[in-house]
């Protein structure tokens, strides 16, 4: 007897299936002990620079374990980006709460996304703000809160954000702006490092302008108020 054609259906759903969780669970978990050589948007990057001919440009990124960055650059990091990181299960529901209130009353917009969500899109996928995008970077922050701790996906997105033309990761930032390890960062330094991170192509740790300074400042005085066991 034949399969029915509702039988085959089923059988090639499961297999899609199958072959999806396979395709996208298997590298999350493997990545929780391996340290990614590389991500979509690096990757992105450098296709983008071949296009347009930039002679000269390379990717620069150094690996740290997080055991070798200053927790100045930590706190600074969720202070800028994500104050609830270590309460919520990759989606801040009151951030997002708040930026759609923004965009209702004609404010400027504020970002709602979590380092969870910036590691799952700099990892796997691409930078537009397409719907698809956005359900797959749902799904991927779910697999890593699921798969990785806190602390990994702190250590990869310390490692893997760009703060500047071609430069990934705190260690290659502070040694090219300011002469020194990851390890030996101030608090000073490290609010100025991460004000860059919404627009690292545009803002600048050298010579910053007065609205990056301004910003600085603030990213400061949130990472004194932070619990003192946040990290």
């Amino acid at each position: 007897m034949k399969p029915q054609p509702a039988s085959r259906a089923l059988k090639w759903g499961l297999r899609l299936f199958v072959g999806w969780v396979v395709l996208t669970v298997g590298p999350v978990v493997l990545l929780r002990f391996v340290d990614p050589p590389i991500t979509a948007f690096m990757l992105a990057r450098r296709a983008e620079a071949a296009e347009k001919n930039e002679k000269g440009f390379v990717l620069r990124q150094l690996w740290v374990p997080r055991s070798r960055i200053s927790s100045n650059l930590q706190r600074a990091l969720i202070a800028a980006e994500d104050q609830r990181f270590f309460q919520h299960f990759g989606f801040d529901v009151k951030a997002i709460e708040d930026a759609v209130e923004d965009r209702l009353e004609g404010k400027s917009t504020r970002g709602a996304s979590t380092l969870t969500q910036q590691v799952a899109k700099n990892l796997f996928l691409w930078s537009d703000k397409s719907f698809v995008r956005k359900v797959l970077e749902a799904y991927f922050t779910l697999l890593l809160e699921l798969c990785w701790s806190k602390d990994r996906i702190l250590e990869v997105h310390l490692n893997i954000a760009e703060y500047g033309n071609g430069v990934y990761g705190v260690e290659e930032a502070s040694r090219l702006y300011l002469g020194k390890s990851a390890a030996a960062v101030s608090p000073e330094e490290a609010a100025m490092l991460v004000v860059v991170l919404p627009s690292p192509r545009h803002r600048k740790v050298v010579a910053p302008t007065p609205k990056v300074r301004e910003r600085s400042r603030w990213v400061l005085e949130q990472m004194q108020r932070l619990p003192s066991g946040a990290l």
